[in-house]
């Protein structure tokens, strides 16, 4: 008996010890809930709208002309401007006195950014797609060819998140919204619900080279295209992607090239390809267009980088507080003598520039904020500004034939520059709002 009464007293202790261990870690686990912070914050979402890639492969047509709003890249041929209008199509302007520009038509084409031409065949990117058009009547184009998915899906401000399946994204709209939140998280937050992506973090909106193949134009030195040697060149973020165009309207995809990340320009100068990107320039060989092959890189600080090139030297503008991050705002002055070893050679501090183009002895360069600057480069060693155009916002150029075209905020201008260093506007063709 002695020993059942000692097993019960046991276990009477025992169950007194776990029931006692239990309500101690109910009462901790109680405060750790009570402790538990969650507060309500103020949130934007951004829910994209889709466009199918039957409607997107349906929509290239040749409209009447439109007010040009938000103008980006521009291309120069026979005495034609096409000018991008962001992510809509392409205006047509007749240029045969650029004294008065006609707008005289409007390519729509979705998603379109870049522009090149070859003979009377118009390239465009339209999203993932690349589309060949003829423009032998400027006026009542028409799409000849299409590559399809050639392009990788567009990268989005602080990753916002879609569905590729359902299309492509054509716009993004902004709602509010509320949701508590772990008081101690202090950074931006991501939520996704169903095709939509929560962030705490504010959103943004985001050369001229000479003709290096017969039959091209001109292109200015923000671009993502340009053709060489029968082959046309485009870039993304991250690759160089290669067309044969030997035969215009039947481009032909080639080999895609991995140059590294956040590559913006492309630049083409005596079978060579020089492309920019927000950590240097790097040149490319195409002895054998259909495999460039890198020679060398030239690295600067962190910093947008579009390009030029004439003769032994390279124009590299230098532009901080974007997307590229960074903070400078310069030019550098690169000797590309050797194609394997280019060197720095100087630099000039600007406000903040764009865009730039070259013709003989004068360089112009889009200050943004600071105007158009006229450098005379007749020494790119000791270059001096002899001309400051203060009244406009350039943002890209192209010098052909003593014509200084530019766009700007506001317009496109054009410059008679046949008068060293001393441009006179010629005419201005407005922006709508």
């Amino acid at each position: 008996m002695h020993y059942i009464f000692s097993s019960l007293t046991f276990s009477y202790n025992k169950m007194l010890h776990t029931a006692a261990t239990f309500f101690l870690l109910a009462v901790v686990f109680s405060s750790c809930i009570k402790d538990h912070c969650l507060e309500t914050r103020e949130y934007k979402y951004y829910k994209p709208v889709y466009m199918t890639y039957e409607q997107l492969r349906s929509s290239v047509a040749s409209l009447p002309a439109k007010g040009i709003k938000d103008a980006g890249k521009i291309y120069y041929k026979d005495h034609f401007i096409f000018l991008n209008e962001i992510n809509k199509g392409i205006h047509v302007i007749d240029n045969s006195n650029p004294s008065s520009p006609q707008n005289i038509a409007f390519i729509n084409i979705p998603g379109n950014v870049d522009i090149a031409v070859k003979d009377n065949i118009l390239y465009a990117d339209s999203y993932s797609d690349l589309v060949a058009i003829n423009i032998s009547d400027p006026a009542h184009c028409t799409e000849v060819n299409r590559i399809q998915d050639v392009f990788p899906d567009r990268t989005y401000n602080y990753g916002y998140v879609y569905d590729p399946h359902k299309g492509v994204v054509i716009d993004w709209q902004e709602r509010d919204t509320i949701i508590e939140s772990d008081c101690s998280y202090s950074g931006p937050l991501y939520l996704m619900e169903g095709d939509m992506t929560f962030t705490a973090m504010s959103s943004s909106s985001t050369s001229s080279s000479v003709a290096t193949s017969p039959g091209t134009g001109v292109g200015g030195s923000l671009s993502r295209f340009t053709i060489c040697n029968n082959y046309l060149y485009t870039i993304d973020n991250w690759n160089l992607h290669l067309f044969n165009i030997a035969v215009s309207a039947n481009p032909i995809e080639g080999n895609t090239i991995n140059v590294t990340w956040n590559i913006e320009t492309i630049y083409a100068y005596q079978n060579n390809l020089f492309i920019g990107s927000s950590i240097g320039v790097y040149i490319y060989d195409t002895s054998n267009p259909s495999s460039p092959v890198q020679k060398s890189i030239f690295v600067h600080v962190t910093s947008c980088d579009p390009v030029c090139v004439d003769g032994n030297f390279a124009y590299s503008t230098l532009r901080g507080g974007t997307p590229c991050n960074g903070f400078t705002n310069q030019m550098d002055v690169i000797d590309v003598s050797d194609l394997n070893n280019p060197v720095l050679k100087t630099s000039y501090s600007l406000t903040g520039p764009y865009g730039l183009s070259k013709d003989g002895n004068q360089l112009f360069i889009c200050d943004g904020s600071a105007g158009l600057k006229v450098f005379d480069a007749t020494d790119p060693l000791q270059m001096t500004i002899k001309q400051n155009i203060t009244n406009i916002f350039p943002l890209d150029v192209i010098a052909v034939n003593h014509n200084l075209i530019v766009v700007a905020r506001n317009g496109l201008y054009q410059y008679d520059y046949s008068n060293p260093f001393n441009l006179s506007e010629i005419s201005k063709l407005d922006f709508t709002e």
